[in-house]
């Protein structure tokens, strides 16, 4: 497990003082959620004193939250254009890329529509679903459509990608654009269509908030997501590694 080098990962900064303590609130893209969940677990048995609360909703949502003076520590979104709205308003400090990500097609197991392709009409009267534009997933779409020089018609388009991902799980949908990490954690509940090639990437960066009450034990986790051992996760979720690092 990652356990043991989280634990050693923590190590120095919990030498300090009397250790990491108090709570942390971080504010994460709804794509992040198995992952940080998992680091969160690692993070607090190795800090006892210390615990983590999330808030997972789409990248726009957070910013728009902190914004309004929603309380947090730490920001975590889904691609660049929305933490740079962070830094524009000064919510956030300085930002780091810690993983990427892909897009693909999922599909209900067993595929009822018969859904093959994005681009080979096979989405033609199939309830299509996918995020909002304004949504990190839903930009990455727009951009996946344009690149590939077709039109998506949805039946709809959900804020953020795990509500995407839960409309196929349920068979709701016939077919959803999906992060390749949604594709991984959602297991055997969907199918996985492979996409043409493309490149399209989203950049997840992450920051302290301005406003942080806490920042050494904040800067502890963002430290962990950007050691080996968060990286490890995040890789055995299917996130990618940062780029130019």
């Amino acid at each position: 497990t990652s356990g043991s080098p989280t634990g050693t990962d923590a190590a120095p900064a919990s030498a300090t003082a009397d250790g990491l303590s108090g709570e942390i609130v971080v504010l994460a893209a709804a794509s992040l959620q198995d992952t940080f969940e998992e680091i969160a677990a690692d993070f607090q048995e190795a800090n006892p004193s210390a615990s983590v609360t999330f808030d997972f909703q789409g990248s726009q949502d957070l910013v728009t939250a902190l914004a309004e003076g929603a309380t947090a520590d730490v920001l975590a979104t889904a691609n660049n254009s929305t933490m740079d709205a962070a830094a524009s308003q000064s919510l956030v400090d300085d930002q780091t890329e810690f993983a990427t990500n892909v897009l693909t097609l999922i599909v209900p197991a067993g595929n009822p529509a018969g859904v093959t392709g994005i681009d080979d009409g096979s989405l033609d009267g199939a309830d299509l679903v996918v995020c909002a534009p304004e949504v990190p997933c839903g930009e990455a779409t727009r951009a996946l459509a344009k690149q590939l020089g077709i039109t998506l018609a949805p039946a709809s388009e959900e804020q953020k990608v795990t509500d995407v991902r839960g409309k196929v799980e349920s068979g709701e949908a016939d077919a959803g654009i999906v992060y390749a990490t949604d594709a991984a954690d959602a297991g055997d509940a969907v199918e996985v269509i492979a996409l043409p090639d493309n490149d399209v990437v989203n950049h997840y960066p992450i920051a302290l908030t301005r406003d942080t009450v806490n920042a050494e034990t904040a800067q502890a986790f963002v430290d962990l997501v950007l050691s080996d051992a968060g990286q490890a996760v995040l890789a055995a979720h299917g996130f990618g590694a940062p780029t130019g690092q």
